[in-house]
């Protein structure tokens, strides 16, 4: 593409924030409190809403219930709305209740399968109230032992809750995708019941053309080629949308392209190459990230302005050049011209899209010059904050 062209794409691209990324969150270790977190689920949505302000490309926050959980959806959606976004995905919650501890959707009791089902299918009610066009599943479900429970009988149970939640969907909305997440380990062990993109991708083959596979890039054992199954699932039509987030070691919910910031680019060049970075594409770009440490509203546009730096870098690579170089079978001319996109300062050309767009060329600073995160810390004093204890 052409710079006019990359501009052109990246002021219309879209990257949704989640709202747990708002609240006090971390490892399993320890979770450190900071001041001015929201205390609701309308609070989250204001901070969410100022990434936007200073990005222009994060017009939706996903949202995780019961975490977010409210007493009229309709007033939340109004709120978003009012704050110039709106509500993205929908994430149900099956793995934080005691009832949960040997699965939910898996689980051998049928009592409890049930009450999973039963909370996937209200999530898919809440999508409809609040506009969302996608249902976000990840499960926990799996084993730590040998002989613990049957690998193949909870295939099956997993198989029939997601028929039934997809039955209720595709009755609830024709514009409704599934998106089907896995996760190779933690927190089972020994087993995980949906633990990679093939297993994810059967269930959706099962289910119908609105069930597609979500990929957290943080979910996948070192060394994988994460583009591989990135442009296979693009070439199948069955790539819902990503998770983006950075991973030293395992699910480290890192800003995204913190560690390896040439992986993010090989994934956004394999979307970039099948034309699918626009939402008109199919792919629902989302963050999934929980920020121990770092500042919660910073660290999200930090985490958008990587998404947008290497999406910028795959458009940029000369697609006519690279396909006479392929054809010729030129392997280092091939390799050189990916590298030279790579290798491209696209700050500047970013900075550009911004400005056109009427914003700061700097989300960083003037997010910071706004004295929002004082005025947080000011306001929400009393209550409690939003997270989870560690």
């Amino acid at each position: 593409m052409q710079p006019d062209e990359v501009r052109s794409v990246l002021a219309k691209q879209h990257i949704e924030t989640p709202s747990w990324a708002y609240g006090n969150s971390g490892t399993r270790f320890k979770v450190f409190a900071q001041q001015g977190i929201p205390r609701d689920a309308f609070e989250k949505i204001s901070d969410a809403a100022q990434v936007h302000r200073y990005t222009g490309v994060a017009p939706s926050v996903a949202i995780h219930i019961p975490w977010d959980q409210v007493d009229d959806f309709a007033k939340l959606a109004q709120h978003a709305a009012d704050e110039g976004v709106s509500i993205g995905a929908v994430n149900p919650n099956t793995f934080q209740e005691d009832d949960y501890r040997l699965g939910s959707v898996c689980n051998p009791d049928p009592r409890i399968r049930r009450k999973a089902i039963d909370h996937l299918i209200e999530c898919v009610q809440i999508a409809g109230e609040v506009g969302s066009k996608h249902l976000s599943l990840w499960f926990a479900d799996g084993t730590n032992y040998p002989g613990q429970d049957s690998i193949r009988d909870r295939q099956d149970r997993l198989g029939e809750a997601l028929k039934e939640t997809y039955e209720a969907m595709t009755a609830a909305s024709a514009e409704m995708t599934m998106l089907v997440e896995y996760k190779f380990f933690e927190p089972a062990f020994y087993h995980t019941d949906l633990p990679d993109w093939g297993t994810s991708l059967l269930h959706c083959l099962h289910l119908g053309p609105q069930a597609k596979v979500l990929v957290d890039t943080g979910h996948h054992a070192p060394g994988t080629n994460i583009e591989m199954i990135v442009a296979t699932l693009l070439r199948e039509g069955r790539l819902g949308g990503f998770h983006f987030n950075s991973r030293f070691y395992a699910d480290d919910d890192l800003i995204v392209g913190a560690a390896d910031p040439f992986g993010l680019f090989r994934i956004m060049f394999e979307v970039a190459q099948a034309g699918a970075v626009l939402p008109d594409g199919g792919v629902a770009f989302m963050l999934d990230q929980c920020h121990n440490l770092e500042a919660k509203i910073p660290a999200e546009i930090r985490s958008v302005m990587n998404v947008q730096e290497a999406t910028a870098k795959a458009l940029l690579v000369d697609a006519e050049a690279l396909a006479q170089a392929r054809s010729a079978g030129d392997v280092l001319a091939a390799n050189a011209i990916v590298m030279d996109a790579y290798n491209t300062d696209v700050r500047p050309l970013l900075a550009q899209v911004r400005e056109e767009m009427g914003l700061a060329a700097d989300p960083l600073a003037a997010y910071a010059a706004s004295g929002y995160a004082e005025k947080i810390v000011t306001e929400r004093v009393g209550g409690s904050a939003a997270g989870w204890g560690a």
